[in-house]
């Protein structure tokens, strides 16, 4: 299993700009690591899940943060 060391903050940014930055910085991770995405965007609670479906990466969870938004726990995919 990998570990969670990367956290990217997203919050104040809305939608598609979440989604379009959490692409980009997968694509320069490896496969398998592990990102942890902060939002503020109510529509990243769909986006994020549908993007991760769409481009092979697992959500490993998805949960209410502290002070409001959403944090997504997101593994590379191969």
């Amino acid at each position: 299993m990998s570990a969670a060391t990367d956290v990217y903050d997203l919050r104040g940014l809305q939608c598609p700009l979440p989604v379009l930055r959490t692409r980009k910085r997968l694509e320069g991770m490896q496969a398998g690591a592990w990102l942890w995405v902060e939002t503020t965007d109510p529509l990243a609670v769909i986006d994020i899940p549908a993007f991760c479906a769409e481009a092979g990466h697992r959500l490993m969870s998805s949960e209410a943060a502290q002070g409001g938004g959403h944090r997504f726990l997101i593994e590379r995919g191969g």
